[in-house]
C-alpha cells in the first residue's frame, strides 16, 4: 500500500475505537493529521476564551514544520498504537 492509503486507512480505523482515547491522545492524532493534510499551521490562535479551538490550534502548532510524509507516518503509528490500546 502506498502511504497515503495507509494514512486513509489509519484515519478510517481510528474512528472504530471501542473506547474513546483521553484528550492529550486525541490532540497528538489532531495535530498529526492536520500536519499530513494541510502542513505547518496557516491560521491564528484562537481567542483565549475558545478553550477547544486553542488547544487545537496548540496541538496541531507542535507539529509545525513536520513534513507531510514524515506527519502521516507519525499519525500511522499512533493510530496504531491507539487500535491496539484500545481495540476496534
Amino acid at each position: 500500500m502506498s502511504l497515503q492509503a495507509d494514512f486513509d486507512k489509519a484515519a478510517k480505523d481510528v474512528r472504530k475505537l471501542k473506547t474513546r482515547p483521553d484528550d492529550e491522545e486525541l490532540k497528538e492524532l489532531y495535530g498529526l493529521y492536520k500536519q499530513s493534510v494541510i502542513g505547518d499551521i496557516d491560521i491564528e490562535c484562537p481567542a483565549l476564551l475558545d478553550l477547544k479551538g486553542k488547544a487545537k490550534w496548540e496541538a496541531w502548532n507542535l507539529q509545525k514544520g513536520l513534513s507531510k510524509e514524515d506527519a502521516m507516518n507519525a499519525y500511522i503509528s499512533k493510530a496504531k498504537e491507539l487500535i491496539e490500546k484500545y481495540g476496534i
